[in-house]
């Protein structure tokens, strides 16, 4: 169990194996597999399946769709994942945050939200099979966390009507923001009392399950009452629902409606069916497939991505934790297959689960198949219980919510920021703010900052000078294009435009990638220091860029090996024997490469 879940053979074998091996994880534990993984898989996804069902059947309501599709978005990728993911802990299902992503683009629309699902499969298969998983590493931290923070609100805030048991209220923030406090005269004190009754429970519930200690050195009857209160703690979701459940039935039995509950929901599983490519509007008229994707706009590109995101920062945290390897592109194409396949069950778009994956990991799950299990346990729900969910006040829903994205919230990562780089906040701040808008232009409006200020750095590099007895100049970090007119702006202030001019010594040795558009300024510069009978001579030269440089045979070119070697050439070498420092042969640059 505590074994790689995946190991890349590296003898001689068959290539289609290996291939094969590459496209099916599942190949490549199924034939280790065991009894005591089968136990082990049984417990952790009948663990993860009670605390699926309840959570999705919220999620849903974030989502704005009614609570059945959130189960209809649970199931697919038990199965699939167990075919195609490298991860033995990750679940795959609705969260929070791809719940109000949804919700922003299709605004509570069914068929838009399964046909939205079935476009970021593709997508998302897409980048898998164009190995483009790079693309990701281009969102940064803060844009993330300043993302995570604003929907932890946005999602928490909306519940609080569901807590007070509102109506009419809208779905965007600020709108949100106001009526909530305008009308919150009407909330109805039976879903006050068991929303906040819930969220205190599944509080209670949270910090027993903290402070469970060790079991060394315990007795027998310790060991059973953490292990009782590790259970209990860990379905607490389930056991809030079904409690929350049970008294709504009562009073609802006996002719009082103290609470708002659920409601009428779909019967059964969900058909298999071709996803719509249509959709037709309250008054009749029918929305072409061309103009839905219109409709989705940038969006269409933010979900996809935030869903990658979200499932491969889990699935490598928990392999980083548990040992094991996992691989992006082969990640990427299991969340776009569950998702192109869930479009045919009527799911919205999915991703990984943090605390779902949790769960799993801490009950001890060995393999992918504990998903087969939390999937059937969706399936059993969706077939024999869905009569039972008209009872489940929307106010115990919305409590479980709120309990999961709180810990979202996540303000020790700003202080860190603070502490570690500032300008760092600057994207996380825009991102944050912006999300409340919309949440796809915080995305993108905390990318364009990271962007910028990256496109800076590079057309910025530290330089560092000094001046013993000539101008010494060096590059703290790489040299390209955005920042060769910098630097030929530096040179031009501090050495050709000073009085008496002055010869310049470049250090090199942190460039290790040289552009057309650096040589061509190189040039330009040789050429007026030469004009000033002075000496340009560039020292600590990589190889490859040495290389590059002597290709581009560039008049006047010296360099030497060190500083120390520069500074004496420029201090001894009379100016106008300046060519005779006579650069390395072509056959000493390869040797000294080699």
């Amino acid at each position: 169990m505590d074994q790689p879940l995946l190991q890349r053979d590296t003898g001689r074998g068959c290539c289609s194996c290996r291939m094969l091996k590459q496209w099916l994880p599942i190949l490549s534990w199924l034939p280790k597999y065991n009894f005591k993984w089968l136990q082990m898989d049984l417990l952790a996804g009948l663990t993860v399946g009670l605390t699926t069902v309840p959570q999705v059947l919220a999620y849903a309501e974030v989502a704005g769709l009614p609570v059945e599709y959130g189960l209809y978005s649970a199931f697919m990728g038990g199965f699939i994942y167990a075919l195609l993911g490298t991860s033995k802990d990750v679940t795959l299902g609705p969260t929070a945050i791809m719940s109000l992503l949804c919700f922003s683009l299709v605004g509570g629309e069914p068929r838009r939200a399964v046909l939205l699902s079935l476009l970021c499969g593709v997508i998302q298969a897409a980048l898998a099979l164009l190995r483009l998983g790079f693309l990701l590493d281009f969102i940064s931290f803060p844009v993330i966390k300043g993302f995570t923070c604003a929907a932890a609100i946005t999602i928490g805030f909306g519940q609080v009507k569901n807590i007070l048991g509102l109506r009419d209220i809208p779905h965007e923030f600020f709108p949100q923001l106001y009526f909530t406090f305008h009308k919150i005269s009407e909330a109805r004190i039976g879903d006050v009392v068991l929303g906040v009754l819930c969220i205190a429970l599944l509080v209670m519930l949270m910090t027993m399950k903290a402070s469970l200690g060790s079991d060394n050195d315990a007795t027998r009857f310790s060991i059973a009452a953490r292990k009782f209160v590790w259970a209990v703690s860990t379905m607490r979701n389930a056991l809030i629902v079904i409690a929350a459940s049970f008294c709504a039935f009562s009073w609802e039995a006996f002719g009082h409606h103290v609470f708002t509950i659920t409601g009428e929901t779909s019967q059964g599983l969900p058909p298999f069916s071709l996803p719509p490519t249509t959709d037709t509007t309250e008054n009749g008229t029918v929305v072409t497939f061309g103009e839905i994707v219109e409709g989705f706009g940038g969006g269409l590109a933010v979900i996809p991505f935030m869903g990658l995101l979200e499932s491969i920062a889990i699935a490598k945290a928990f392999a980083r934790q548990n040992n094991y390897r996992i691989d992006a592109n082969q990640e990427l194409l299991a969340i776009g297959v569950t998702n192109i396949m869930g479009s045919f069950v009527s799911a919205y778009p999915v991703t990984g689960s943090f605390g779902r994956t949790a769960v799993n990991s801490q009950t001890g799950v060995c393999s992918p198949a504990g998903g087969i299990v939390t999937s059937v346990i969706v399936l059993l729900s969706l077939a024999l219980l869905m009569p039972a969910f008209y009872y489940i006040p929307k106010a115990s829903l919305a409590a479980v919510i709120i309990c999961a994205v709180a810990p979202m919230v996540d303000y020790h990562a700003v202080a860190k920021m603070w502490q570690i780089h500032k300008l760092d906040l600057l994207p996380f701040i825009v991102t944050f703010l912006m999300s409340f808008w919309q949440v796809q232009y915080g995305i993108i409006g905390g990318v364009a900052v990271s962007g910028a200020l990256l496109m800076y750095t590079l057309a910025r590099p530290r330089i560092k000078m000094s001046n013993p007895g000539v101008l010494l100049i060096q590059l703290g970090s790489g040299l390209s294009f955005p920042a060769a007119e910098h630097l030929s702006h530096i040179i031009h202030t501090e050495a050709l435009q000073v009085s008496p001019p002055r010869s310049v010594v470049l250090d090199c040795h942190h460039v290790s990638v040289i552009d057309y558009t650096v040589i061509n300024e190189l040039s330009d510069l040789l050429r007026q220091f030469k004009h000033q009978d002075l000496l340009l001579i560039l020292s600590r030269l990589q190889p490859n860029v040495l290389e590059i440089l002597l290709a581009a045979d560039l008049e006047d070119f010296r360099y030497a090996d060190t500083i120390e070697t520069a500074l004496q050439w420029v201090k001894e070498t009379p100016i106008f024997d300046a060519g005779r420092v006579q650069p390395l042969s072509e056959e000493e640059v390869v040797a000294r490469a080699q």
